[in-house]
């Protein structure tokens, strides 16, 4: 079998799949703009949250300490089993 030859037809039969789409994106995006409406798509940037050098650290040491005192519980149970 010749590879390029299937290449080939694959190459064109994909050429035909997006002409077909191409066409059936301009039939919608005229439908919509007939309709009033714009089937561009905005692309809006999210806003990053941000959070201060000091709220990290404040959140640092609380998730420590939480880990701390489950350590703690931990060794007990298992001095005194």
């Amino acid at each position: 079998m010749d590879l390029l030859a299937a290449i080939k037809r694959e190459e064109r039969k994909l050429e035909k799949e997006l002409s077909k789409l191409q066409n059936k994106l301009s039939g919608v995006r005229a439908a919509a703009k007939a309709l009033g409406g714009s089937a561009i798509r905005e692309i809006t940037k999210v806003k990053k949250h941000v959070m201060s050098a000091a709220a990290r650290a404040k959140i640092s040491k609380a998730s420590k300490a939480r880990w701390a005192k489950f350590r703690a519980e931990k060794n007990k149970k298992t001095k005194t089993a």
